[in-house]
């Protein structure tokens, strides 16, 4: 594994919610990466309650006279044991400030692999001004997150066209699909949008409530159908980035 970004076409479909619930449920040491350019962290003000202040994160990169890889090391933050964190931009003015900082960083990113570390990227919603394109196009896998009804698909098959281009897309792109068979199965989706659904996960926002924005867990959380999601969701999210790899050896000129 190594660099996996998350967006969404419009709406609020779940990204970050799922970003860190996946991080959450990730077999190795992960870092998540809070790219979204919307500004004001969801992470710290969500899922931890704003119990943890903002001391360092994508704009003090920017800033930093040291290398991406070196100033990398100095803005990451422990979450948990196995999960840590590189918080967003402060407000939304200070995105146009990392236009420059995408590149290196997501060279900095897939370094990390040789560590045992994984990445996953909160891009937030395409099309805003800031959006980490270089990290959406360069990530071993972009994940379009999308629920399954109407105004999401339609909203979603605007971008389909653009992202799934060989050459000039996303490396390896597929579905995050929230919802499935509600009303349309993953199938009828996949077919519209011209990309694979990669995972899906059932729409349950009390559970996932408990990543979104740090509520208590319900009863039997950890063993209900949303967290057994999230992890169906990783080791398909896995297959899919192996599949896109060994894809890439075997087009390599021989």
């Amino acid at each position: 594994m190594a660099v996996v970004c998350l967006t969404s076409a419009s709406g609020s479909p779940g990204v970050t919610s799922t970003a860190v619930g996946l991080a959450f449920c990730w077999p190795r040491p992960v870092l998540l990466v809070e790219a979204d350019p919307t500004g004001g962290s969801g992470i710290l003000a969500g899922f931890m309650k704003g119990t943890r202040p903002y001391d360092a994160g994508l704009v003090e990169l920017a800033l930093s006279p040291l290398s991406a890889a070196d100033a990398l090391r100095d803005v990451v933050r422990p979450l948990s044991p196995n999960v840590s964190l590189v918080a967003g931009t402060r407000t939304h003015a200070q995105a146009a400030a990392l236009r420059d900082v995408w590149e290196p960083l997501g060279s900095a990113l897939r370094e990390l692999e040789a560590s045992g570390q994984d990445v996953i990227v909160d891009a937030g919603r395409l099309g805003l001004m800031g959006s980490p394109q270089q990290l959406l196009d360069s990530a071993d896998s972009t994940l379009l997150v999308t629920r399954a009804n109407l105004p999401s698909i339609s909203a979603a098959r605007s971008w389909a066209e653009t992202v799934r281009q060989p050459g000039t897309g996303w490396r390896h792109a597929g579905l995050l699909l929230i919802g499935e068979g509600q009303p349309y199965r993953y199938t009828e989706v996949s077919k519209v949008l011209g990309m694979p659904v990669v995972a899906d996960l059932p729409d349950d926002p009390v559970a996932a409530a408990v990543y979104h924005r740090g509520d208590h867990p319900p009863r039997h959380f950890e063993t209900g159908p949303y967290v057994r999601g999230l992890q169906a969701a990783v080791q398909s999210v896995q297959a899919h980035v192996a599949r896109g790899r060994f894809a890439l050896v075997e087009e390599a000129p021989r």
